[in-house]
């Protein structure tokens, strides 16, 4: 190592790093000490050190360092003594009111519920007071230890009644309520009425008691992996779609998950969608939609990237959502609901072009996904999840589209669950087939005409019955779950309506004692009701007959065509050109009402 390097490894061990030049000042440069610097200084110096007389007593502490309690005193204020933070219990009471009245309509929300005292708005709302009240004080009263155990104190059991009599009475309070429960879950179940005949004790008594085992298939849906995926789109969004299937929304329905976000994530919104309505009269639709809406908004939608039904409103409806939360860059809407209700499909009817991957199986999705809409909206794609009910059974589960059916074994004991549920009338249109008996002398029916044979001739009952089972879940056979009929509902339908999904109103009844503007209205008048009353007795007629193919239209056009020649005859020879359209009277006469 050279001399410089020594000299140099020298001075950086000694801290003389210096050129020398520190101590040099250029002319006009600010040399003095500046107000910070001397204020630091004056810190460290002054103040600190306790001054001291000759015999070494403290005259004076040093800063912070005197034991003297200084001579305080608050400042009176009127506020003291105000009412700004009392509220009456009457008052209380009001707003409870009012606040649980606005909480159950699910078309309002509650913004900044952070700055309103919530848990005094709540309190005891949702719990039995008095019997928290009772369990408490027998608590506080007799211990553990003086109840059970060696050292116990308790001779009988304490009972809350006085006689034989309440007693029994309380027994059967507890059985009603038991029974009340059994049905309210066997409603609830998905089962859609079958075996409403049998009551809800008789039904346990006729099971067996011990559980059936089902096979591995039916669990699908239920894996950790899955949860995983589904808490972490909740926790992701703010705005939670539950996608239900038309045909059957009480049993696509995850209780679960509503559960869930209404206990433990108020602040976040979901709406139900009711997917594939296509496949449902549009009445039974729009009775759902009325049905669902008391408790949370409901849309009916028609996933298709090329003609889709409800796009629209569904796409306000976030922006709607996005309105509320302007504080906040963007929202995240997630979509959640049982395999194959139509997921993925309503992000691809939105953002019309295939972005997520679909198909007619359940188990498609695999993990969630991003999907951008706008700007402000992101999409969550979902797997599909099937909550656990100890109602369902393996026949519920497969009707649902929840398994695939190439995995199921003996798939044939499902059909009789389909023959029950579809009319007969339904699968003799679509498979053209008549005069069976019961669910096996169908299948080989249908063998027999399709050709499907196995060697020596026997029918292919397995893969027919598969067929069978697709064809049920991907639409090709008409079925839908009638809604709830309250009591007092039955025909409340509007005069001029006739409870379709968005439909307007007719037009309004002429009075006697109104003039009419011309013949011709009326004449055309009479031939659109005669033509209205037939179609209405020829739905009254028949019930749902299906979906047919594109061939009706034909029809379609020579009733029309028909229409137009009675109403030509009514007229007596008037000239077309006298004639005013019936849309255009329509809306004059909507622009009086």
């Amino acid at each position: 190592m050279g001399t410089g390097k020594k000299e140099k490894n020298r001075l950086v061990r000694q801290g003389k790093t210096g050129t020398g030049m520190d101590n040099v000042h250029v002319k006009g440069e600010n040399f003095y000490r500046t107000g910070k610097k001397l204020k630091v200084l004056n810190m460290r110096t002054k103040g600190n050190k306790p001054q001291r007389n000759a015999d070494g007593k403290i005259t004076q502490a040093g800063a912070y360092q005197s034991r003297d309690i200084p001579v305080a005193r608050v400042e009176p204020n009127r506020k003291w003594f105000t009412n700004t933070r009392v509220i009456s219990q009457d008052s209380l009471v009001a707003f409870r009111d009012a606040m649980a009245e606005k909480a159950k309509d699910p078309y309002q929300v509650l913004l900044k519920s952070n700055k309103l005292p919530m848990s005094l708005i709540r309190d005891g709302s949702d719990t039995n007071g008095l019997k928290q009240h009772k369990a408490k004080m027998t608590i506080e009263t007799s211990s553990f230890a003086d109840t059970f155990g060696p050292k116990s104190q308790r001779k009988r059991v304490k009972l809350g009644v006085g006689s034989i009599d309440d007693l029994a009475e309380d027994s059967e309070k507890s059985m009603d309520k038991y029974k009340d429960k059994l049905e309210q879950n066997r409603l609830l179940s998905g089962n859609s009425g079958a075996d409403a005949d049998i009551a809800g004790d008789m039904q346990d008594e006729e099971q067996d008691p011990l559980s059936m085992a089902i096979e591995p298939v039916f669990n699908k849906g239920q894996s950790k992996r899955i949860y995983n995926e589904l808490y972490k789109v909740m926790d992701s969004s703010d705005v939670v779609i539950h996608v239900l299937d038309a045909r059957d929304p009480l049993g696509t329905r995850c209780r679960s998950v509503e559960k869930y976000l209404r206990e433990e994530a108020p602040h976040k919104h979901l709406i139900f969608v009711l997917n594939k309505c296509d496949l449902v009269p549009t009445s039974v639709a729009a009775a759902w939609v009325r049905t669902l809406s008391k408790e949370y908004p409901t849309l009916a939608m028609h996933s298709s990237i090329t003609n889709s039904f409800g796009k629209g409103s569904l796409i306000q409806l976030l922006r709607q959502f996005s309105g509320l939360h302007k504080d906040r860059k963007q929202i995240s809407v997630g979509l959640v609901g049982y395999p194959n209700v139509g997921k993925s499909s309503i992000i691809n009817t939105l953002r019309a072009k295939k972005v997520c991957n679909v198909a007619p199986i359940p188990g498609e999705t695999k993990v969630w996904q991003y999907v951008t809409l706008m700007k402000r909206i992101y999409l969550i794609d979902c797997p599909g999840v099937v909550p656990p009910n100890q109602n369902d059974t393996p026949q519920d589960i497969l009707m649902r589209g929840v398994v695939r059916v190439e995995k199921v074994d003996n798939p044939e004991q499902y059909i009789p669950g389909i023959l029950a549920k579809v009319k007969t009338h339904h699968m003799e249109r679509t498979y053209e087939l008549k005069g069976w008996t019961d669910h096996m002398n169908f299948l080989e029916l249908m063998a027999r005409k399709a050709g499907r044979l196995l060697k020596g001739g026997e029918p292919d009952v397995d893969g027919i019955a598969k067929m069978v089972l697709n064809d049920f879940m991907r639409g090709k056979i008409p079925w839908f779950t009638p809604a709830p009929v309250a009591e007092g509902e039955e025909g409340n339908v509007k005069e001029g309506r006739e409870g379709r999904l968005g439909e307007m109103p007719r037009k309004r009844k002429r009075e006697d004692g109104e003039s009419v503007a011309d013949t011709s209205v009326a004449i055309s008048e009479d031939a659109d009701e005669d033509v209205s009353e037939d179609d209405e007795d020829d739905e009254e007629d028949g019930d749902f007959e299906g979906f047919d193919d594109d061939s009706d239209s034909d029809s379609d056009d020579e009733a029309i065509s028909k229409a137009k020649q009675a109403a030509a005859a009514k007229s007596g020879g008037i000239e077309s050109e006298d004639m005013i359209p019936l849309d255009a009277s329509s809306d004059e006469e909507g622009d009086e009402t």
